[in-house]
């Protein structure tokens, strides 16, 4: 998930005795406290301003551990898949301290390669303030692998111009949403209402959320689908209702995903779309810019906000680490509250404690109805390694997509869905 230097917290970057020695749960039985520690980060578009902010907490850090060298290495985020599994089967390889996307989190726990950092992470001060649904992304099963490094959700961008033109209001409700889309698009034929995407996954959770329904539920360790659930059927058909003439054609829209609606939005054509934090940039480079503003996406009654998912990355400590007690309080230092101010400063990544994010929204406008939305709550993705094979397989879209090209009704493309998620929920154990 990817945005676009003073930091504005004057707290320090530095915690005594923020990392008690656990070596038990670690695959090697070495804890070396001087050496090199290994970094692996993902390379953003626009690299060079998290870079900085990386050398200033690196160079930090080796200042305060006397022999200690820190080498950081960027890898593109296309192939982390293939470089992180060689690490997990080659610990000569593999870095002590990296970065993953949160969806990641169970599959790389199931594959052995995270450290569990539960009492570390208990015993770091700063860990209090992480927001909720962050602190679940670096969660499985009780355990806790790694530290929440940013996080991003989405909310409703709108023409300021066009509303203004056709006297229209934002949205209070879904109900709302789907009818002033369709206003704009009757008035104006050459807009999308609101562009939407029958392969935009992450668009569409919220109308499920909002709805009263579930991706999953828990039992135990393991995970069953609730997509085929009343309550998900019920938001799945308000959101595949919008693929119309009176919106967004479906010859069009089915196959967007939430990178062709913010690309769409940006150049002009479209009168609202659902958009990311993130997207802010992409947005100001388009030609709307200086004629939108953004709100929360409303949910099911007035004055109520759709569930958002709660993406972003985390930074964790790899099991094979020979400097477990080292890494653990690198992994401390790159998320800590200084560092995630400087972030967002630098590539306007969304902090994951509350009070860094309330500055950040009074220091940048765009932020507030992002924070809103996040204070709202926000939902995450079933904390299952099977999770993966559901999103690589693209379960979602195939279901949206059969709803929205009239081969097969609701309940029988969610009735699917279930059953290829349970199977991989299953055999993910």
């Amino acid at each position: 998930m990817k945005l676009p230097v003073p930091a504005f917290l004057v707290a320090a970057l530095f915690l005594a005795a923020c990392a008690p020695q656990t070596s038990s749960n670690s695959a090697s039985d070495k804890d070396d406290k001087s050496g090199t520690l290994r970094v692996w980060l993902f390379q953003e578009v626009g690299n060079d301003p998290k870079q900085k902010v990386v050398d200033s907490v690196v160079a930090d850090f080796e200042k305060a551990h006397s022999g200690t060298k820190v080498d950081v290495e960027y890898i593109p985020v296309d192939t982390r898949a293939q470089r992180v599994k060689a690490a997990f089967n080659d610990p000569e390889s593999a870095p002590d301290v990296m970065e993953y996307g949160n969806t990641d989190t169970a599959g790389y726990v199931r594959d052995g390669g995270l450290l569990d950092v539960t009492k570390d992470f208990g015993a770091w001060p700063e860990a209090k303030d992480t927001d909720p649904t962050a602190r679940q992304s670096v969660t499985v099963a009780g355990k806790v692998y790694g530290a929440p490094f940013y996080v991003g959700v989405r909310a409703l961008y709108y023409r300021t111009d066009v509303f203004r033109e056709l006297g229209l209001k934002p949205p209070a409700t879904l109900a709302e949403l789907a009818s002033t889309a369709r206003a704009v698009r009757k008035a104006k034929p050459d807009l999308y209402g609101l562009v939407v995407g029958g392969a935009y996954t992450y668009g569409a959770m919220p109308f499920i959320w909002a709805a009263g329904g579930e991706l999953a539920t828990a039992k135990g360790t393991s995970y069953t689908s609730a997509i085929d659930s009343a309550a998900a059927q019920k938001g799945i058909k308000e959101y595949t209702a919008l693929f119309g003439d009176d919106n967004c054609p479906a010859a069009k829209c089915a196959g967007f995903g939430g990178n062709d609606t913010v690309t769409a939005f940006a150049a002009g054509k479209a009168g609202m779309a659902i958009g990311g934090d993130f997207s802010h940039a992409a947005v100001e480079a388009g030609t709307v810019k200086g004629k939108y503003a953004v709100v929360p996406l409303p949910g099911a009654t007035a004055g109520s906000v759709a569930p958002a998912f709660a993406g972003g990355n985390n930074i964790g400590v790899l099991k094979s680490t020979t400097h477990r007690t080292l890494a653990v309080q690198l992994m401390e230092e790159l998320t800590a509250k200084k560092t995630q101010a400087a972030m967002f400063d630098a590539m306007g990544f969304l902090p994951t404690f509350k009070d860094v994010r309330d500055q950040a929204a009074a220091k940048e406008p765009f932020v507030k109805p992002f924070v809103a939305t996040l204070a709202a709550g926000t939902k995450f993705v079933p904390a299952s390694a099977g999770w993966s094979g559901v999103d690589s397989s693209l379960v979602l879209p195939t279901m949206f997509q059969e709803v929205i090209s009239g081969k097969k009704s609701v309940a029988a493309a969610s009735g699917e869905a279930a059953e290829k998620m349970d199977a991989a929920f299953g055999a993910a154990g």
